[in-house]
């Protein structure tokens, strides 16, 4: 160590990131690392930085206004951020500082010409790698022209573009110091970047190297295309050699150019297949020290490869820790239930508890490890059939995985897997008493769930909740429960399969179970019609509710003061009626963490309003007795065609079974999940209350705390009164960078995000392909919704968003059709959308981008694609 200043490279690791800056600390760590070359250099740390910072006072000021703004008000940003900038690269460096950093430069050559680049605190980090957010500048020469850029590389730290990072990944810019590393500038035949796992697939075990001629600058500011390498098992499987007409070169006296590269060059590879291999096995060794792939940023000079940067790769999605070395391929449980964003410790561990199969984490969602059932030829058909039923997307990447020679074992027939197409009906009595007994079943446990738990506390309440999960999972497990869900999903099977064969005619069952009986969910969105009935006419609440929410002052005591206007009281009762029946759901709610509506009715509002606008008194009685009529009516029109075929008595028969068996048993598949989600919200009321007393005995800062604890971490803090806030800090910040992650629907131990294909050829060019998952066309205005407390819906309107849980299904009564990116034929956003009569396309991949709110569209619920109309 030089000073307060100044810090050789060699001399810092990796717990020095709060002096020498993300990129300083992982240099220092990469120059230690056995056979790997860092060009040599030295930090100048933090405290210069702050000495800095502390002569000009105003800054502060100007910082408090750009926490203040909004991450998207460029303008804003870029002015304010413009006025500190220059602020501190007019400051001039004190005198002690200067003599360290000339001092330093000294032991390179005082003439060496050197690399300038910021290392900030936050930066290079495992949840946010803040790649080009700060400057870094090339080729300077001289003790006076390294001063000037060190006050650049400072200044850098406000860039536009920094700062808005900063604002959107929630990091406090005061929070953020700037390191500055002055390294020797190596002049390359070659520079790149390589990537130790494949960026796009993920797979961790296929690198990919980008290569160009001169300084890396060329292929990082995209002057050029570069040579792109895939190395996997120490060879290069492919190559792709660009024609490189520009490099970036170091000019003498300082600073760097673009330059043209003589044409018979051009086509040259950047490197020999040996090299890329050669590059390849440093990148291993550097990722293996690190213990995560890494973004390499190195340089070919005369004597070899050196490494400039090293950062981890944080766009990829984690993979499930298993313990040995075994290939694993793993089906998202988040697609299957329409909730595809992270879930918190709590609510992660809570699924697993009550799950029926083990469950397998990683970031932030769960997986279900279907390796064993794809080895066995039996049991893979089943899986498949079963799988490709609901979700083409997840049998195509299961299938593509089963393509490749060897990555899926082979093992003897594990034992009959899921349902062949049309096969025979499960073996239940089509007895519509059978459904009223299965719900008076699930009411009576909740019953029970709910007396039992309330006097429980401490660890006794650990303790009566591992029996309760076990309740929990015999319930989920009730085999007439599960003869009934499969014997409406089979029998919908059925009736598609055979009438589409006889009559010509796609997804007819989608009409026939229009306003089915006892369907929980569906009768939770036409409920609310009937609270907007109650709302509708008491002018005072209306305009009250509408005020708050455009004023942005509406909160969840709202319900109070409802009861002070004219037909207040009888508006709240109507809401209080309604969340004591439907209080337990949410967005996510599979999530135990996540807010239930009777925690938060604000959630509520929008919808309720837009009700209040869209519709007339008695919708919802009129809306169910439509869907019956028209069921009924085409059920007369199918047997009636069906007897006019040959055989027609036996087929309009069998048809008329099926029809009624669907009738009885379809609206009884959302009943189950209601019934989960009425235990869960048991659970969490009991465990908040635990959370209270934890708080007051100063165990934890606040109760939500307890959501990012494990369920048994949970049990030992209140066994033991001590608590690892580092830990809950730790998944804080690892929960905020699982928001950014994009889940597969298909992933492998390797890594690799498997994304299925349609294989149609039957979809208009320029449409967006999907899943037809309930009968119709609609054209209308769309309406991109990612929160359901940002609905504002007009008649007619087609709800665009990401996935649909129950929590959803009050809006579909506003809507005239219905396109997701996630969800399968028998995921909840389709049942209800084949209730209400939607025309609705789900798994469109990436449709709340390629839609924009307020385009017209035009939804194709038979065929399975929606149009971006003109």
């Amino acid at each position: 160590m030089i000073d307060q200043y100044v810090w050789d490279l060699h001399e810092v690791d990796e717990t020095q990131v709060a002096v020498v800056g993300g990129k300083g600390a992982h240099l220092g760590v990469l120059s230690r690392i056995e056979g790997i070359r860092v060009p040599a250099g030295f930090c100048v740390t933090t405290d210069a930085f702050r000495q800095i910072m502390a002569q000009a006072p105003s800054i502060d000021d100007r910082l408090d206004q750009l926490s203040r703004l909004n991450p998207d008000d460029r303008e804003a940003i870029g002015t304010l951020s413009a006025e500190v900038r220059r602020t501190i690269e007019d400051i001039t460096i004190p005198g002690d500082i200067a003599t360290a950093i000339t001092r330093a430069l000294a032991r390179l050559g005082e003439q060496a010409a050197c690399a300038v680049r910021s290392s900030a605190t936050a930066e290079d980090l495992p949840t946010a790698s803040f790649a080009g957010q700060q400057d870094t500048y090339l080729n300077v020469v001289g003790p006076a022209a390294i001063l000037r850029h060190v006050s650049r590389c400072w200044a850098s730290l406000f860039t536009e573009r920094a700062v808005t990072y900063r604002q959107r990944n929630g990091i406090d810019h005061r929070t953020v110091h700037m390191a500055v590393v002055v390294q020797q500038m190596v002049f390359p035949h070659a520079a790149g970047v390589l990537f130790t796992a494949d960026p796009v697939t993920g797979n961790r075990k296929v690198a990919t190297v980008d290569a160009g001629f001169g300084l890396g600058e060329a292929l990082v500011s995209g002057l050029v295309n570069p040579d792109v390498f895939t190395v996997r098992h120490g060879e290069v499987v492919a190559r792709a050699i660009a024609a490189k007409q520009r490099a970036v070169h170091a000019l003498p006296s300082g600073g760097t150019r673009d330059v043209a590269i003589d044409a018979q060059r051009q086509r040259q590879p950047a490197l020999t297949d040996a090299q890329a291999v050669r590059l390849v096995q440093l990148g291993r060794r550097i990722e293996t020290h690190f213990g995560r792939p890494q973004d390499i940023e190195w340089c070919l000079a005369d004597d070899g490869f050196q490494i400039v940067q090293s950062r981890p790769i944080t766009t990829l999605f984690p993979i499930p820790e298993t313990g040995d070395q075994e290939n694993h391929v793993y089906v998202s449980v988040g697609h299957q239930q329409m909730m595809t964003d992270p879930m918190k410790p709590l609510g992660l561990s809570l699924w697993q508890l009550t799950a029926m199969v083990p469950m397998h984490e990683a970031g932030g969602r769960l997986f279900v490890d279907v390796t064993r059932r794809l080895a066995s030829p039996a049991s893979r058909a089943g899986l498949l059939d079963l799988i490709g039923r609901g979700d083409p997307l997840v049998r195509d990447a299961l299938e593509t995985v089963l393509d490749r020679d060897g990555f899926v074992p082979s093992l003897p027939d594990a034992g009959p897997g899921g349902p062949p197409a049309a096969r025979a009906p499960a073996p239940i009595e089509t007895d519509p008493a059978l459904v009223t007994e299965l719900i008076e079943r699930s009411q009576a446990t909740l019953a029970a769930l709910e007396r039992g738990i309330r006097t429980k506390t401490g660890p006794a309440l650990f303790d009566f909740l591992l029996e309760a999960f076990e309740e929990h999972k015999r319930i989920l497990g009730d085999p007439l429960s599960l003869q009934a869900i499969m014997a409406g999903m089979e029998a919908t099977w059925w009736l598609n399969d055979k009438l589409q064969e006889w009559l010509g005619e796609k997804n007819a069952a989608d009409t026939l179970t229009l306003s089915a009986p006892d369907n929980i969910t569906s009768e939770m969105g036409l409920a609310l019609l009937d609270v907007a009935d109650v709302i509708r006419p008491q002018s005072e609440v209306v305009a009250f509710l509408q005020g708050a929410l455009d004023g942005g002052f509406l909160d969840d005591g709202f319900l109070d003061e409802l009861a002070k206007l004219a037909g207040g009281t009888e508006a709240r009762d109507a809401i209080e009626a309604y969340l004591d029946r439907y209080g337990m759901r949410c967005v996510g709610e599979i999530d135990i963490t996540r807010p239930r509506w009777r925690e938060r009715p604000t959630a509520l509002v929008p919808v309720l309003l837009d009700n209040v606008r869209n519709f007339g008194p008695g919708a919802a009685g009129r809306r169910f007795e439509q869907g019956q009529q028209k069921a009924q009516a085409k059920e007369r029109d199918v047997l009636s065609r069906l007897r006019a075929l040959p055989d027609g008595d036996r087929k309009a028969d069998e048809a008329k079974r099926m029809i009624d068996r669907v009738r009885t048993f379809i609206g009884y598949r959302e009943y189950p999940k209601y019934g989960i989600v009425s235990r869960y919200f048991v659970y969490k009321q009991a465990l908040l209350a635990e959370a209270g007393r934890l708080v007051q005995a100063d165990v934890l800062s606040e109760k939500e705390d307890i959501f990012y604890l494990t369920f048994p971490e949970l049990h030992d803090v209140v066994h033991t009164h001590q608590v690892d806030d580092r830990l809950i800090r730790q998944r804080k910040e690892a929960f905020r960078s699982y928001l950014a992650l994009t889940p597969p629907r298909v992933l492998t131990s390797d890594g690799e995000a498997v994304t299925g294909a349609y294989r149609r050829d039957d979809v208009p060019a320029g449409a967006l392909t999907g899943l037809p998952v309930s009968a119709g066309t609609v054209e209308g205005r769309a309406r991109v919704i990612l929160d359901m407390a940002d609905a504002d819906l007009e008649a007619g309107d087609i709800l665009v968003t990401r996935f649909t849980d129950p929590s959803w299904s009050p809006l579909f009564v506003a809507v005239a059709g219905l396109v997701t990116e996630v969800g399968g034929l028998m995921t909840h956003g389709a049942v209800i959308a084949r209730e209400y009569g939607l025309p609705a396309v789900v798994g469109v991949e990436q449709a709340t981008r390629l839609i924009r709110d307020g385009q017209r569209i035009r939804v194709h619920g038979t065929d399975g694609y929606v149009e971006i109309l003109p």
